[in-house]
């Protein structure tokens, strides 16, 4: 082969090699892109991971922790010689005798910090430390001016436009989200309206007291078959539990305003949780209750108000220990009357040794239980009471009559309560949730009118049931402000029925 071919066969090898080598740098770019790409991928994966396992853990600590524990029983002197003892565990570190909370739950944001001194060189010093240091920040509520720029087009003789979210109130730019932050401070943290507005201003949206009034009383048309879903779901339950409170009201008289003293009712479903508040013009007459229970036959658990002792014609009455507690308790320097108060103490002891749902312990177990403590307690109370009210000498109206006679009139009411395992000793469930109303009472004063009570009920069904079903109210007004406002006013009363707290899932 002659030199010339040689080295044009040669040269051609370089080519062919050269553009191999290109193809194959190109390659290996791509590659380290697609690696780099797959890294920041990893990071952020790794970055929601731990986020997730933040909102879990503090889940998992806000669900152990019980804001509201009962007393657990007295051990007697026969129980602590048998119980084995156990050292106390060490007490933790604290801050000035505080326990520090690590709060899982918030978003966790990570910064490095360097000396800043002006000879220090990373490069050259070495690493001998880390540790952390932890500030909490606040950050104030947002508001959003959102503006939708909708397009509008024409094509082939047609007009084309874009859809906006619908809003919830006609004639209204507030989203359901806005109208839910007022409802939650309103009815949840108990602020009345005029420092729900100045709270706002302050951080940076002026608004009018109107408007926020107008804005829950336009909601309230919204929400009417939802409350009333409410009032009927209430009583599909086989367990109820009511009371009532009083609240002031403003209401026109001669010359002007003055006010006066309203009631409003309160019926839980234990089972469901769903809570029924009402007003009607603020009576406290016995037909607003006997009214709303109507043929209802399940149980019902009360204090002995007059009204609620008429149900046990055609219903399962239960008693709340707690108000015949109290009504000895007030006969303090009375040593019979103390001692009852030690027999009901009993009661809840004897409860306080198991729990339902915790460690295998049913209601069918408790219901056997209860039929073991429960007889020899209740017989005692009995001979007790049977004693002191044929005393001859005890004054009609005392304190002592009143908590006798009480007991008396309660005793039917009182062995229903050991008639199953998951009825509860008290009213005090129900009780806790008028606390709310007691809140208003102290920080608004009175109600505006008797719709604006009617709404205020309304809205505090809502509220409760959401407390006692788990579901963050604000969550729950925002996503169900928007869709009851699409449905039409002949909309079946069933369909909101789902809309429920005990049944709500959000889209």
């Amino acid at each position: 082969m002659k030199k010339d071919e040689i080295i044009s066969m040669l040269q051609q090898q370089i080519g062919f090699l050269q553009q191999q080598l290109g193809e194959a740098n190109r390659k290996v770019d791509e590659l380290l892109r697609k690696v780099s790409s797959l890294e920041e991928l990893l990071v952020r994966k790794n970055q929601e991971e731990q986020k997730q396992r933040n909102v879990i853990r503090g889940l998992t600590k806000i669900q152990q922790n019980k804001s509201e524990k009962q007393t657990p029983p007295a051990v007697s002197a026969s129980d602590s010689e048998t119980a084995p003892q156990t050292d106390p565990k060490p007490r933790e570190k604290t801050n000035y005798g505080a326990r520090r909370k690590d709060h899982y739950e918030v978003e966790v944001e990570e910064e490095d910090i360097y000396p800043d001194d002006s000879r220090f060189d990373e490069m050259r010093a070495r690493l001998i430390d880390t540790h952390d240091v932890v500030r909490y920040i606040l950050v104030p509520m947002r508001f959003i001016k959102k503006v939708y720029h909708v397009h509008v087009y024409t094509q082939d003789g047609a007009v084309m436009e874009g859809r906006a979210p619908v809003a919830p109130l006609l004639g209204s730019n507030y989203d359901g989200s806005f109208i839910a932050g007022i409802a939650q401070l309103r009815y949840i943290y108990s602020m009345p309206v005029e420092r729900i507005v100045k709270y706002f201003c302050e951080n940076g949206f002026d608004m009018d007291k109107g408007t926020a009034h107008g804005l829950l009383r336009k909601t309230e048309n919204i929400f009417e078959n939802l409350y009333k879903a409410m009032g009927l779901a209430v009583k599909e339950d086989v367990y109820l539990a009511g009371d009532e409170t009083y609240h002031r009201v403003l209401v026109k008289v001669p010359g002007g305003k003055g006010s006066k003293k309203g009631y409003i009712w309160v019926v839980t479903a234990i089972h469901t949780g769903l809570v029924y508040y009402f007003y009607h013009d603020g009576s406290r007459g016995q037909d607003v209750i006997l009214n709303y229970i109507g043929d209802y036959g399940g149980t019902f658990q009360s204090d002995g108000f007059a009204p609620y002792r008429k149900m046990a014609a055609k219903l399962t009455r239960l008693a709340c220990l707690q108000h015949v507690k109290r009504k000895f308790l007030d006969c303090d320097d009375d040593e019979e009357a103390q001692g009852i108060v030690g027999l009901i103490n009993e009661f809840y002891q004897n409860e306080h040794k198991h729990t339902i749902g915790k460690d295998g312990w049913t209601a069918r177990k408790n219901l056997g239980w209860r039929r073991k403590y429960a007889p020899s307690i209740l017989k005692e109370i009995r001979i007790r009471l049977d004693r002191m009210a044929a005393d001859p000498e005890m004054l009609p109206k005392s304190d002592r009559y009143n908590a006798v006679h009480y007991m008396l009139n309660e005793w039917d009411a009182i062995e229903n309560i050991f008639t199953r395992g998951d009825y509860h000793l008290d009213n005090n469930l129900v009780e806790r949730l008028n606390r709310y109303i007691s809140l208003s009472r102290r920080n608004s004063l009175f109600f505006g009118s008797h719709k604006g009570a009617q709404r205020a009920a309304m809205f505090y069904s809502l509220a409760c049931s959401c407390r006692l079903n788990d579901i963050n109210f604000f969550e729950y007004i925002s996503d169900v402000i928007n869709r009851t406002a699409l449905m039409q006013p002949n909309t079946d009363i069933k369909e909101y029925r789902t809309l429920l707290p005990d049944q709500w899932k959000a889209l």
